[in-house]
């Protein structure tokens, strides 16, 4: 058994608290992937044979409209798993994913793991937790590209990058500007300009890609749609 494959899936959210034996059994099922930057992991529509955790590197979940517009819906990142929903109902996989830059990824196959499910429900909780979460997510993204305005959606995006970062006064922009406006369902150029008002308000201070959060409470309720 590798002791090492062992000891990350026992730390990654959605297997957390399974007894040791079940942790080994996941090991066992369990293969790595390797995908260069821009590789494919798998295309809206194939047939969902499994699901991936990020080991190293991240993931972009998106669809295609068919005049070829993208829109990503997850930035997926280290310990996250992805692809994951159709474990549960079966069928293709819903959107497109493919690696931002050089990933680790370890693969499930959905036949053994479903095996594993009917042999401890308690695997099939944990589950059910993580696509409450990412379902609230997803609501979330909708009801900002459909009824907030970009300085709205920027600052939600803010706040949870300041949540996450916890003790560090600064969030870090760590994707392209490019990609963060696609997230936002803006363009770049947009984006800029709304980063510099919300800095001339006194609202955030940026110092290239890292941003400081001087007045969240102003921000959140820009989140809501308070106006800028």
């Amino acid at each position: 058994m590798d002791t090492s494959l062992s000891s990350f899936i026992a730390r990654v959210p959605l297997f957390k608290g399974l007894p040791e034996d079940q942790v080994e059994r996941l090991a066992r099922i369990a293969t790595r992937r390797s995908f260069k930057r821009g590789e494919i992991v798998f295309t809206d529509g194939a047939a969902a044979d499994g699901f991936y955790v990020i080991v190293r590197g991240r993931v972009k979940i998106f669809k295609l409209s068919p005049e070829g517009k993208e829109q990503v819906l997850h930035l997926v990142e280290f310990q996250e798993p992805f692809g994951e929903v159709p474990v549960f109902a079966g069928g293709n996989f819903p959107a497109h994913a493919q690696a931002l830059e050089e990933s680790l990824l370890l693969f499930f196959p959905r036949p053994a793991f479903i095996d594993l499910i009917r042999s401890d429900p308690s695997l099939a909780m944990n589950m059910l937790a993580v696509l409450s979460r990412r379902l609230r997510q997803f609501a979330g993204l909708i009801e900002g590209l459909s009824l907030k305005e970009v300085p709205a959606r920027l600052a939600s995006y803010l706040i949870y990058l300041s949540d996450r970062a916890k003790d560090d006064p600064f969030v870090q922009l760590d994707i392209p500007k490019t990609l963060l406006a696609n997230v936002l369902g803006t363009i770049p150029e947009t984006l800029s300009r709304v980063l510099g008002k919300m800095a001339s308000e006194g609202l955030i201070e940026v110092k290239g890609r890292r941003i400081r959060l001087l007045d969240r409470k102003r921000l959140a309720a820009l989140s809501e749609g308070s106006g800028l």
